[in-house]
Parts: C-alpha cells; sequence; structure tokens
C-alpha cells in the first residue's frame, strides 16, 4: 500500500497480509479525494476500524489536520504505529486501542483533534448486517453524533459491502452512495436538528 497523493505521495505503508483488515485499495483511494479530497483540508479527521491506517494517512497527507486513529487488533495497531513513525506524524496523529461498540470516541490529551468534521467508519462487514436500531454498532454511530464529538456539519463515510441493507441513525442524513464492484461507501452529513437518539457511554 501507498500513499497516492499530498505530501507524502508514493510513501509506502505496511498493511496486514490477506483480508483481516480489508486495506482499501488505491483506485478506491483515489477515486475517493478526488470527489472529496477538498472537504478534509485543515479538517479534523477520526479514521475509525482504522487497520493500518491507510485511508486517515492519505487524508493527512493531503491536507487534514489531525487525525485520531481507532483500532483494536494488535497486528494492525502495530503496522499503524510504524506507519505514522516512518511519516513521521506522530504530533498530528493519535493512536487509540478502543473498543467501537462502548468508547465515547474522546480520548483524552488531544482536546485539539475534537471535534472531528469528517469521520472515515469502516467497520467488519458481518458486522454491517447487524446495523439496526438498538444494537451496539447503531448506538455506536449515536454517540458519534454527539455535539462534544462532531462538529455540527460534520460528513461520514460509510464503507459496507455492495446491496447492503441496515438502519442507519436519523441524525446522519445520506447524500451519495458511490458503487465500487464489491463494495460501496455511502456518505452522510449530520443534520444537527434531526430527532435526540440515546446511546450507552462508556
Amino acid at each position: 500500500m501507498r500513499i497516492i497523493a499530498g505530501r507524502f505521495r508514493r510513501r509506502k505503508l505496511d498493511s496486514n497480509p490477506g483480508l483481516t483488515t480489508r486495506p482499501i485499495t488505491d483506485r478506491v483511494k483515489e477515486s475517493l479525494f478526488q470527489l472529496f479530497g477538498d472537504q478534509v483540508v485543515d479538517r479534523r479527521v477520526a479514521d475509525v476500524f482504522a487497520g493500518t491506517g491507510t485511508i486517515g494517512l492519505e487524508a493527512l497527507s493531503r491536507g487534514a489536520s489531525s487525525v485520531v486513529f481507532i483500532e483494536q487488533d494488535r497486528r494492525a495497531l502495530d503496522l499503524l504505529r510504524k506507519n505514522i513513525d516512518r511519516l513521521g506524524v506522530a504530533d498530528e496523529t493519535m493512536c487509540w486501542s478502543a473498543d467501537v461498540f462502548r468508547t465515547s470516541f474522546r480520548p483524552k490529551g488531544v482536546d485539539a483533534f475534537l471535534p472531528y468534521e469528517v469521520i472515515f467508519f469502516d467497520p467488519p462487514y458481518r458486522l454491517v448486517e447487524r446495523l439496526k436500531e438498538g444494537m451496539p454498532l447503531y448506538r455506536s454511530l449515536q454517540r458519534l453524533a454527539r455535539p462534544q464529538v462532531t462538529s455540527d456539519d460534520a460528513l461520514l463515510f460509510f464503507r459496507t459491502p455492495l446491496r447492503s441493507e441496515f438502519d442507519m441513525p436519523e441524525v446522519w442524513q445520506l447524500q451519495q452512495t458511490l458503487d465500487f464492484s464489491n463494495m460501496e461507501i455511502h456518505t452522510y452529513r449530520k443534520v444537527v436538528d434531526a430527532p435526540e437518539e440515546s446511546g450507552q457511554d462508556d
């Protein structure tokens, strides 16, 4: 894997072999950032289910002001930290080993990285089919929409298998769906006057 464009263009990144973290391909990254690249410039980013950080580091290379990476897999975290060290961006990033089903999405000690303005959310595909009201992942997306966590007009990118059926909290309003052979990336905009929905915190 590599950085496609920006200040770290062509720099190589370590990634997990196989499908453990399903790193996003260069072709999909290029298409996504061609459409939305200007919307990450000077923005605070969260990369949730980050894997080895390929999408968040691409955003940082293209001008994002900071990235918080949330990932629990130890092997992926080790490789992510190596990628961050290789690029020399420790001051602009945070690697956070947190349970997405329980976390408040507010790591301590990095107040300047909050609230998030752009979120990349890439859950394991098996979880997408369980994304229904009241389920753990649904409640996580509710917590992510809290005012102290995300900005009023936050942009959410949500990656799913092709033609998936799932529910999304009303606070996240669908803007566009992009098809890429065997997967989709849905873009949502936070709607601040949506009906308030409860979500448990840790």
